[in-house]
């Protein structure tokens, strides 16, 4: 399984921007996903996650409401849909699959190799 992502760049306060992430190997369809994103000096956060039909779904209080994930099992692609951004969104998002259909937001080994996001005010 080869996980990588994409979306990330310069945003303004308020903007917004999707990430993508795409799967390569395996069974898309059959394994649930998370984002999560770390700032230098911090441990990786857990910021949603989808399962693998899209029937569940978990955010981290602090994007509840602002961001949202999906999945496009036919792209083998999941979305980290993010609006509202503010300076302390700021940090390197990581994708993450899990080899298992539940919905779970503990991370597994299966991790791209991350797309910067930096909200400047």
């Amino acid at each position: 399984v080869r996980v990588t992502e994409s979306g990330g760049g310069l945003a303004q306060v308020g903007d917004s921007r999707r990430l993508t992430c795409t799967v390569s190997g395996g069974t898309f369809s059959q394994y649930a996903m998370s984002w999560f994103r770390q700032v230098p000096g911090k441990e990786r956060e857990f910021v949603a996650a989808i399962s693998a039909e899209a029937f569940s779904f978990e955010y981290a209080d602090s994007v509840r409401g602002r961001f949202t994930i999906s999945r496009d099992n036919a792209k083998k692609s999941v979305y980290l849909d993010m609006n509202s951004l503010k300076p302390e969104d700021t940090a390197v998002y990581y994708c993450n699959c899990n080899l298992a259909p539940f919905l779970d937001t503990r991370p597994t080994d299966y991790w791209g190799q991350g797309t910067q996001v930096i909200v400047s005010s």
